[in-house]
């Protein structure tokens, strides 16, 4: 751990610790100047070292055997497909499929084909054309947003990492898929979640599952097996300090900045007054209480990418006085496509999870529908990103 932590930190967050030094150091008056880092970041660093950690882990809690072989581990580590952007891989995902002999089947080229022509679609249709929107909204003066553009940009925003990141997630389940290995799913359509909570078991799966069972579990002293959590019995309130010492790591992993470690602390601050305060699916009838709960969480949630999304945190605090303040709710600052827009797309991702909720199961049942269907929609998303695709931007998670 110390090994795998040393390196990350090096690498990635002593320019941060030192530019947080220097400016400790200026403030009580000290004209002592640091050296300037100049460090390159290894490319993946921070998705090998959780794998690393995970492996190790695991090994030391006797979840899985060492492996014996180094080439089979060297191949589960830096596998490429996921190597920049995820999904986080666990050795017990991968190293029995490494392991055992693959029979070609004709089935993983075409189901991985599709998946990375839907990444694709994901990618090139979708989030590269909600992103000059973002870029614009975010770079203007402060004093030109008000409450109702920020709460907008916020969800424009929030779809457009969604997108882009979801894209990658299936470009890479789909290439894995080609070469006859299964990755675990890394989204399961996050933005309908009810709860705080809930958001964070469908968003980015593989590495709140592994925040969980690494971090947070640990420190609140329980054990943990591949089938329960077996520990302590404790309190709510004897695990608010490993919730927000979690998730303030967990947004410092996302970048070396404090936008990001403040991130972290306000889904955490969501987390615990769902946990201890606020269930409205609890305390109302089930249809109406679970949608009255996602629509006060929803915003919420959308809200916190401001934190990711800003360059600092002057601009994030500029931009959340505004959602409070009643007369900045009188007048709008952006282009009318913007609202219009980020309408279009929520109803879009709530279309799309309605379709794959009820209809797709009865499509699935009648095979030749089934095919018609499928080769319709796979035509359409096929023309689609031929006309969209050109490279307007990376992918947005390639910083982390």
């Amino acid at each position: 751990l110390i090994i795998n932590l040393g390196l990350l930190f090096y690498f990635k967050y002593l320019v941060f610790f030192s530019h947080n030094v220097q400016w400790v150091l200026n403030v009580f008056g000290s004209a002592y100047q640091l050296p300037i880092l100049k460090i390159i970041l290894p490319m993946g660093i921070s998705f090998y070292t959780f794998e690393t950690i995970s492996y190790t882990v695991d090994v030391y809690r006797k979840h899985i055997k060492p492996e014996r072989n180094f080439l089979t581990y060297l191949t589960f580590l830096v596998y490429y497909p996921h190597l920049i952007a995820g999904p986080v891989l666990r050795a017990s995902d991968i190293l029995h499929q490494l392991n055992n002999k693959k029979v070609f089947d004709i089935a993983f080229p075409i189901e991985g084909f599709k998946s990375v022509l839907y990444g694709l679609f994901l990618k090139v249709c979708l989030a590269d054309n909600i992103g000059p929107l973002v870029d614009a909204g975010f770079e203007q003066p402060l004093s030109t947003l008000s409450a109702l553009d920020v709460w907008t940009l916020s969800f424009l925003f929030g779809f457009q990492i969604y997108f882009d990141f979801a894209a990658y997630s299936q470009i890479a389940i789909g290439c894995a898929k080609m070469m006859g290995i299964v990755f675990p799913e890394n989204f399961n359509f996050p933005y309908i979640a009810v709860s705080p909570k809930s958001f964070w078991k469908k968003w980015h799966i593989s590495l709140s599952s592994w925040i969980k069972d690494y971090l947070y579990l640990p420190l609140t002293r329980q054990k943990v097996s591949y089938d329960q959590t077996q520990g302590l019995t404790e309190n709510k309130s004897s695990k608010i300090i490993p919730l927000f010492l979690t998730w303030a790591i967990m947004g410092l992993w996302h970048g070396a900045q404090w936008t990001f470690v403040f991130w972290g602390l306000y889904h955490a601050t969501l987390v615990f007054l769902h946990r201890h305060y606020i269930q409205f699916e609890k305390w109302l009838p089930n249809g109406f209480g679970k949608f009255l709960s996602w629509s006060f969480w929803m915003p919420l949630l959308m809200l916190g990418w401001v934190f990711f999304r800003a360059k600092d945190m002057t601009i994030v605090l500029g931009m959340l006085s505004k959602t409070v303040h009643i007369n900045d709710y009188t007048w709008l600052g952006m282009r009318e496509n913007n609202y219009l827009i980020a309408g279009l797309v929520l109803l879009l991702f709530l279309t799309a999870f309605a379709t794959d909720k009820y209809l797709l199961p009865y499509i699935k049942a009648r095979p030749a529908v089934h095919f018609m269907t499928e080769t319709v929609a796979l035509s359409f998303v096929f023309v689609l990103v031929f006309i969209f695709l050109r490279p307007i931007s990376q992918f947005i998670y390639f910083q982390f």
